[in-house]
């Protein structure tokens, strides 16, 4: 019945028979002949369909529920004894807010050196997308922000807070100020995040407490787009500090600290609350809780 959850899961995560198959790797007969069978074991239609997906039943909804945490389980059982047979070995894939890409660089090395047989797959998503992926058993962790808004039930590990900064070109007017008020950027040509980022939210929260409106003539969910706008001369942009010192070394740029933030939000490890968790995630927790420790 395994291997028909997880077609069960694929199903619902995509809405489309055509890509859940695709991401299983197997053919779209198969698959629907894999539904059919699970609907006739458990006794329930699952799925409305005519010539395609139409949405989940009632009992569907709930048996999703079921499968989810069956196939969470049996993975967990899995892993832990080939950990007691291999030591920790896998891949682990984990989706992470574009402003946090660096720390997620350092995990994963931190992780890696300790751990040479675990190997990580690392996405760049929103903060919304990540608990959809986590609900839905698409990643194991995610790196995202842990005081801002809902996440439901999860495990969560502090890494950092945020604090902004100013990232303009070398020929800005601000380039060689200390300091850079959220104020003094009303009415300037800026390049930021997209309104679905949370980032992007936090940043125009800063900006509505100064009394101020961002004009965000560009708007992109790719740092790399706003570091080369600001590269122009034309436009600025306000990036997290790590992230901004990252993206401007060895460029015609210049970071300035921006004074005077709202409140200082934390960006943290998080993953589905179960106790225990895998062997990999426990340790990648650890891991987690050293790099943040080294890093202050």
């Amino acid at each position: 019945m395994l291997d028909r959850l997880e077609m069960f899961i694929a199903v619902a995560n995509e809405r489309h028979f055509g890509r859940a198959a695709e991401s299983l790797g197997i053919t779209q007969p198969t698959l629907s002949h894999g539904i059919k069978q699970l609907e006739e074991q458990l006794g329930v239609q699952l799925v409305f369909r005519a010539s395609r997906f139409g949405s989940l039943t009632p009992e569907g909804q709930s048996a999703l529920v079921w499968a989810r945490r069956i196939v969470g389980d049996v993975r967990q059982l899995k892993e832990e004894m080939r950990t007691a047979r291999h030591g920790l070995a896998g891949r682990v894939r984990i989706a992470v807010v574009p402003t946090a890409l660096t720390w997620a660089s350092k995990l994963a090395t931190a992780f890696s050196a300790a751990h040479p047989k675990v190997e990580f797959t690392i996405l760049s998503r929103n903060s919304s997308d990540i608990l959809s992926m986590l609900e839905n058993l698409e990643i194991d962790a995610g790196i995202s922000y842990i005081d801002n808004e809902p996440l439901g039930r999860v495990t969560t590990e502090p890494l950092y807070e945020e604090a902004y900064m100013l990232v303009c070109a070398e020929g800005s007017p601000f380039a060689d100020r200390k300091t850079v008020r959220w104020e003094e950027l009303d009415g300037t040509r800026l390049c930021l995040l997209t309104p679905d980022m949370q980032n992007r939210r936090i940043i125009n929260e800063n900006f509505a407490a100064r009394k101020s409106t961002p004009v965000a003539a560009i708007e992109s969910n790719s740092t790399v787009v706003l570091t080369a706008s600001v590269m122009t001369g034309a436009w600025m942009t306000v990036l997290p500090r790590d992230l901004a010192n990252f993206l401007a070394v060895g460029k015609p740029l210049r970071t300035i600290p921006l004074d005077g933030q709202v409140k200082r939000h934390r960006v943290g490890l998080i993953a589905p609350y179960r106790e225990p968790h895998t062997p990999v995630l426990h340790a990648l927790f650890d891991e987690a809780r050293r790099v943040a420790i080294v890093e202050r």
